[in-house]
């Protein structure tokens, strides 16, 4: 053996000492998120994984850095990057934090949170719809990455409506929302339901009996209760296990205890519950995201904080300059009053300010508990926001679940964590 650097030269230098024949690979890209920035270390005997180590490597870091530099509105516009998939629950728990140390959580509008609700509702069914496409794609089944793909195309489009992105949407603004649903918002909602419920059904049909996904799924992946709680496991693959701990049930936020839900477990501590739950799942969000339209017909109001100090101009509508800022705010602001335009302009470029303290707001993610602990130091910028990201916590137990198995189980292994490597480098 000639090799040099990295993990090698201590691999060698084991193996020789032990008088083994053992195998070393650098597994990868499987996933589609595993080109470069997850590296799965594997020794093999045979066929059989003996020793699974994740390194995680570098797809956009300091984000959480690039966040101090940034007034506390622009912060949100780095966090919703970090994972990409679900962009609308990092933006969520950021602001509930910020709100947190302002104090002004119940000051929040009612149809501000309503909104929150349905978008991230949403924003989970389009997160569970890539777990499984990308799933089924790395075990070969390319039917259920393009069903996956066309029904999450729908809600993106619904994404693009309300807030002009279809990804990282900066929309979950501290105080509020940035502006509300746009006129037929409601009646899109409405028509696309039946559809994707149509579109699920189809991505159920091919999955939950089949006896070749079974064959890769049951079994397979194996973590335990014991196992989750040890490595602070949250999400999917701890409700595999039975435990029925989501954040929405134990630690409300944005007015989910007024929203009528269950949550759905599996006893099966394996990669085939896990993709169970997150189609029982998508049902139970396709429910809140009906119950949340209701609310918007029944309740209007706005969709900022009152407090003139923190709420950046919310009602927009696209003026003549290509800006979104309401004519009769550019009215004001413009020709009116002076002391408007120099609050407007401080309000922006500088930002508000925001008592000193710490404070940690969670919500439950498609992948588990999202954290972020903001701490302030007075000004207009955070002196540190950091964020507990679920994949990151996950992927500790890549070793767990993929150790004794063969190489091919580590494949679903991964899959079934639904890592999101944004999260993870952050």
């Amino acid at each position: 053996m000639n090799a040099v650097g990295g993990d090698w030269d201590s691999v060698t230098d084991e193996a020789t000492a032990l008088h083994e024949e053992r195998i070393v690979v650098n597994m990868g890209p499987q996933h589609p998120s595993t080109h470069g920035v997850l590296r799965l270390i594997l020794e093999l005997d045979g066929e059989t994984v003996t020793e699974a180590r994740a390194g995680i490597g570098y797809l956009h870091t300091g984000i959480e850095k690039n966040m101090e530099f940034r007034t506390w509105t622009q912060g949100v516009t780095f966090c919703t990057r970090m994972d990409y998939v679900m962009p609308l629950f990092n933006e969520a728990a950021y602001c509930l934090a910020v709100e947190k140390v302002l104090g002004i959580t119940d000051q929040i509008p009612e149809r501000a949170n309503v909104i929150r609700v349905m978008m991230m509702e949403l924003n989970r069914i389009t997160s569970h719809l890539v777990a499984l496409a990308t799933g089924g794609m790395e075990m070969g089944a390319t039917t259920v990455m393009t069903i996956g793909f066309r029904e999450r195309e729908r809600i993106l489009r619904i994404f693009e409506m309300v807030t002009g992105l279809r990804m990282n949407n900066s929309y979950i603004r501290p105080g509020g929302v940035a502006q509300d649903i746009p006129a037929g918002c409601i009646d899109a909602i409405r028509e696309m339901m039946p559809l994707l419920r149509k579109g699920i059904g189809e991505l159920e049909a091919l999955l939950n009996e089949n006896p070749i996904l079974k064959g890769r799924t049951v079994d397979v992946g194996y973590l335990d209760l014991t196992g989750c709680i040890a490595l602070g496991v949250t999400g999917p693959v701890l409700r595999s296990t039975g435990y029925p701990h989501d954040l929405r049930k134990s630690e409300p936020y944005c007015g989910y205890e007024t929203y009528d839900f269950d949550v759905p477990t599996a006893d099966t501590c394996d990669a085939y519950g896990r993709l169970r739950i997150r189609l029982d799942e998508m049902y139970q969000s396709m429910r809140i995201v009906e119950q949340a339209v209701q609310r918007l017909d029944d309740t209007p109001g706005p969709v900022m904080v009152a407090d003139k100090k923190i709420a950046w101009p919310a009602q927009l509508a696209v003026g003549s300059d290509g800006q979104g800022n309401s004519l009769d705010h550019i009215r004001e602001i413009m020709g009116e009053s002076m002391e408007s335009l120099i609050h407007h302009f401080k309000l922006v470029t500088e930002g508000f300010r925001v008592p000193p303290g710490q404070a940690y707001a969670a919500v439950e993610s498609p992948k588990g508990e999202l954290g972020c602990h903001v701490v302030s130091t007075g000004g207009t910028r955070p002196y540190r926001a950091h964020f507990r990201d679920p994949s990151f916590n996950n992927l500790q137990a890549v070793a767990a679940m993929s150790e004794g198995g063969a190489v091919a189980d580590v494949i679903v292994a991964v899959a079934s964590i639904d890592p999101v490597m944004g999260g993870v480098d952050r």
